[in-house]
């Protein structure tokens, strides 16, 4: 007998066959609510900010901004009180080398540091 056959009627192996399935949406991890998580995204966050004054001092030393303006003012004396355990770590002569590694040796330290602890607090 032909399932193909109109006349055969249904083949014995059909009561076996599922019915189709709808396609499924493919699971998605479990978000983890709670002080962990948040404690890690605010010290990921604090680790970004400290970074980004540290280079914005940088980079405005090194184009020559204005030491008298007030917004740069604000940046030095940010980037001096984030960096105050590492200043003259390198005394260089060119003084342009002596600010980057001076203010860029926290800055690396403050996102290594803080990403790696907000990832560890994200995996408990």
């Amino acid at each position: 007998m032909s399932n193909t056959d109109p006349m055969a009627g249904p083949h014995p192996y059909d009561q076996y066959q599922q019915p189709p399935q709808p396609p499924q949406q493919p699971r998605r991890p479990e978000r983890r609510e709670g002080g962990a998580r948040r404690a890690g995204l605010v010290i990921h966050t604090i680790a970004d900010i400290a970074a980004a004054f540290l280079g914005l001092w940088i980079l405005l030393y090194l184009l020559g901004a204005n030491q008298g303006n007030v917004f740069v003012g604000f940046v030095h004396g940010t980037a001096d009180w984030l960096a105050w355990w590492s200043q003259d770590v390198f005394t260089m002569d060119t003084e342009g080398l002596r600010v980057l590694l001076n203010y860029g040796l926290p800055a690396v330290i403050y996102l290594l540091v803080g990403h790696g602890i907000a990832a560890r607090l994200n995996r408990v």
